[in-house]
């Protein structure tokens, strides 16, 4: 079933142009991660999808209805989790969940049931009484995941809900956004951390200039690029190396030495590491550690837009 089905959306901002012709389609019981950097307009996407933004042209439509400002009964069925804390700071964080679950469940008996359910699954059981002020960071990401998903909604949207918390936090986060997926909920997933989305998504739109430039599976992605594996070799004597002659070699796509360690890229579906040991063997330069790592999202966005993930 197509949950969400966003066909050519333009969204200006005066001269900007925020969405441009931006399509998207998400199927039932999928994680979508929506990776792109920083203004890259998944932010715009997501708030247009939820009719809090009005767009130029385009449509949008959710469980194939048309999506709008007071589709309330739409609206029952979408849980949301933005960027930025959006609680109560004077309501307790079993008042805040409350409160928010309120919007949706009105029978008090059903309400009090979902809210504990919500409170166990982010693992705020000790803190249920502790005003927001009182939370850590990462605490504090799990009452605003929790505010979102109590009313038990099919869909899901998380925008950048990892954004500066701690690495012990950002993994109960991931885990708990699988968890709600196999419990049978859809998810669209935003972020600029592609190790996040690489760990999460079932499929994966990267997005740059207000538009889907790729999508795929994560492998998919890695087969649309020419780069293949990246060779670490670690040096022992790189004072005395000639990199032009590792850059001469066939299929290398670049090659980098930063202290004592060399970085070789090479392409797809070639490898080159047996003819560049043999090269180093012929420099007579002593060898150390040597690994190799497949391409990863970087690698996929960076040859695609020309410019770092992160930008």
């Amino acid at each position: 079933m197509m949950v969400i089905n966003v066909k050519n959306l333009v969204k200006r901002y005066g001269d900007l142009i925020a969405l441009d012709h931006f399509n998207l389609q998400v199927q039932e019981g999928e994680v979508l991660g929506l990776l792109g950097p920083n203004g890259s307009g998944k932010t715009t996407a997501i708030n247009c999808i939820l009719s809090l933004l009005k767009y130029d042209k385009g449509s949008i439509e959710i469980y194939d209805q048309p999506m709008a400002p007071d589709a309330y009964a739409i609206k029952r069925n979408i849980g949301v989790v933005m960027q930025n804390v959006a609680v109560f700071n004077e309501l307790t964080v079993y008042e805040n969940i409350d409160y928010f679950c309120g919007l949706y469940i009105s029978d008090k008996q059903t309400r009090k049931k979902l809210v504990a359910e919500a409170i166990d699954f982010v693992g705020l059981n000790d803190f249920t009484k502790f005003l927001p002020k009182k939370l850590s960071g990462g605490l504090l990401r799990r009452l605003n995941i929790a505010c979102g998903i109590a009313h038990k909604p099919k869909l899901i949207i998380l925008d950048e809900p990892t954004v500066a918390v701690d690495p012990q936090s950002r993994n109960s986060i991931l885990e708990g956004i699988q968890k709600l997926n196999q419990q049978g909920a859809t998810i669209i997933y935003t972020s600029h951390y592609m190790e996040e989305v690489e760990q999460i998504a079932s499929r994966i739109a990267i997005m740059d200039k207000g538009k889907i430039i790729a999508m795929g599976t994560n492998e998919e992605l890695k087969r649309m690029i020419k780069s293949g594996e990246h060779i670490n070799l670690e040096l022992l004597n790189a004072e005395d190396l000639d990199l032009e002659a590792i850059k001469a070699i066939p299929d290398i796509i670049s090659a980098e030495l930063s202290d004592n360690q060399l970085v070789v890229t090479s392409s797809r579906g070639k490898n080159n590491l047996i003819v560049i040991l043999d090269q180093l063997k012929a420099q007579h330069i002593a060898i150390g550690k040597v690994y190799s790592e497949p391409p990863t999202l970087n690698d996929v966005f960076l040859e695609i837009t020309g410019k770092e993930l992160r930008d």
